[in-house]
């Protein structure tokens, strides 16, 4: 067999997006991904179908893996022919390790490349506000290992030269000896009341930061309760995190957001929650596909060979706009054959998806669900009139209810159906398990319902309960109808059934919360 090859892959600091282009082409390459708690669990979303991920980090309490059995596992995962990525925190080359497991896998002779990442020693600070050199304050700065005992970083670290080397001291993972540190750098000469910054979980949505002097930061350490993994930040840059703190400033810092939307259709939300400084967690409960029956199928061949025969054509989602026209591709229909219909589309987003396909509705309600459809047209329905309704299998009733009701023929088009996901994620799971999630955006009624049957699934008795407390984010009033009947409590409605609009009301939530906790 042919030997695999090892990308020693730089995750950076903590926010998946700073990870290298580099180094997200390696992990997508990867039959094996060998990470660590310090890369951010959302990069494994980018691995391929079928990759094995083995987690070999570390924790506060214990080891999971000793270094030379890392080193080795590489080197028999390449010798069984695999493309290996080892996911590392940071920068690998800086306090990383990465050095040994280079050697190991030269002296066996497997092809191996170093990933430069982004090291946390400047982007924690970046985040915080706090850039680690200055024109007017620092023109140099050291990278300083914390996280050996007293006795060993007096060996490693030579005080009097580090002190005042330069203007700026980084220190990595030195938490824990943070009154060591500060009483080693005044004995060498470092004024009292030089500012300190500690910036944990720096990049990520638990970032915390607390600043003091050299004199006073292992008080307020101990006060603040202030644990591992964080960054040292010793110099008078830190003074700039006054005016520069522009990330802990974003509308949704601080806000872990559970997205259950179909996979296809989650990335518009989670994009848009990232840019505001939330971290969105994935979770897709719903999968759209075409029906698979023998007789669905047929209906939808049935209805689509009449299309001269509709007055009307009522689209009420986007899916349902891109699925009709799948089964129109399907059938070769040709669309100009539905040209006595006229065509109404509820909320903007199905207009816009009609448009792209060359289609502009002649109605588009005030009030985006089916009710505001039914009273924009009060006038214009007479009875007799066909009308094609292109949707999903748990579509609401209302529509054609109410259309058979003024006399017209509704025929009800199945172009979808919604099953609950395959794929799950275990640290989206472990988060709700763990209440690490802030909150849960439903966009649709079968969100619900099945994020709930997705947690009983996975053993959780009474899921609506587990739940309480958390913000429950509803696009729409029907959405927040089917929360209210499984027992949640929606916490943030928007006025209008959009995307868009459900991130401003999270924002406005969002905004109101953190005031209240400013002014308490």
């Amino acid at each position: 067999m042919n030997k695999g090859v090892v990308y020693l892959v730089g995750a950076g600091p903590g926010d998946p997006k700073l990870i290298t282009v580099r180094g997200l082409e390696c992990l997508k390459r990867s039959d094996v991904v060998v990470y660590d708690r310090l890369a951010s669990p959302r990069l494994l979303r980018h691995v391929k179908e079928g990759a094995r991920k083995i987690y070999v980090g570390k924790l506060p309490d214990r080891h999971t893996m000793k270094q030379e059995e890392i080193n080795q596992l590489l080197v028999d995962l390449a010798l069984e022919g695999h493309t290996v990525t080892r996911l590392k925190g940071g920068d690998p080359t800086i306090f990383g390790r990465v050095g040994e497991e280079a050697e190991l896998l030269q002296e066996n002779g497997i092809a191996f490349e170093i990933v430069p990442g982004i090291t946390s020693a400047i982007a924690v600070p970046a985040y915080a506000g706090i850039p680690v050199t200055h024109r007017d304050l620092a023109s140099s700065l050291s990278i300083v290992t914390g996280h050996e005992s007293p006795d060993k970083l007096d060996r490693s670290i030579h005080w009097d030269k580090v002190t005042n080397a330069t203007g700026t001291l980084i220190f990595l993972m030195g938490v824990a000896k943070i009154g060591y540190i500060a009483e080693q750098l005044i004995r060498h000469g470092k004024p009292a009341d030089t500012p300190v910054a500690l910036v944990r979980w720096g990049t990520r949505v638990e970032q915390q930061t607390i600043v003091g002097t050299l004199e006073s930061i292992e008080r307020i350490v101990k006060e603040a309760n202030f644990q591992p993994p964080a960054v040292i930040i010793v110099g008078e840059v830190v003074l700039q995190r006054d005016k520069l703190k522009w990330y802990e400033q974003k509308p949704l810092f601080g806000m872990r957001v559970l997205v259950t939307r179909a996979r296809a259709q989650a990335s518009d939300l989670a994009d848009r929650i990232e840019e505001l400084g939330g971290e969105p967690c994935e979770l897709p409960v719903i999968e759209m596909r075409e029906p698979r029956e023998e007789a669905a199928v047929e209906a939808i061949r049935t209805a689509l060979a009449e299309a001269e025969s509709y007055h009307w054509m009522m689209f009420t989602s986007v899916n349902g706009v891109e699925y009709f026209f799948n089964w129109l591709d399907r059938f070769n229909v040709d669309i100009r054959r539905f040209h006595a219909a006229r065509i109404a589309a509820v909320g903007p987003r199905t207009a816009e998806a009609l448009r792209k396909r060359g289609l502009i509705a002649d109605q588009l309600p005030a009030k985006f669900q089916a009710e505001g459809l039914l009273e924009q047209l009060e006038d214009e329905l007479k009875p007799g009139e066909r009308v094609l309704l292109p949707r999903g299998d748990l579509a609401r009733e209302i529509l054609p209810h109410e259309l058979k009701a003024k006399g017209l023929v509704p025929v009800e088009l199945d172009v979808y159906e919604t099953v609950l996901a395959d794929s799950q994620d275990e640290q989206a799971l472990e988060w709700i398990r763990n209440r690490e999630i802030h909150a849960i955006t439903f966009t649709s009624s079968s969100t619900v319902t099945n994020l709930l049957e997705l947690l009983r699934k996975n053993g959780m008795e009474n899921p609506a309960a587990h739940l309480a407390g958390i913000d429950i984010a509803s696009i729409g009033p029907v959405t927040s109808k089917t929360a209210a009947e499984a027992g949640l409590t929606v916490t943030i409605e928007p006025q209008e059934a959009t995307i868009e609009a459900l991130i401003e009301a999270l924002v406005q939530h969002q905004m109101i919360k953190r005031n209240n906790a400013e002014h308490h």
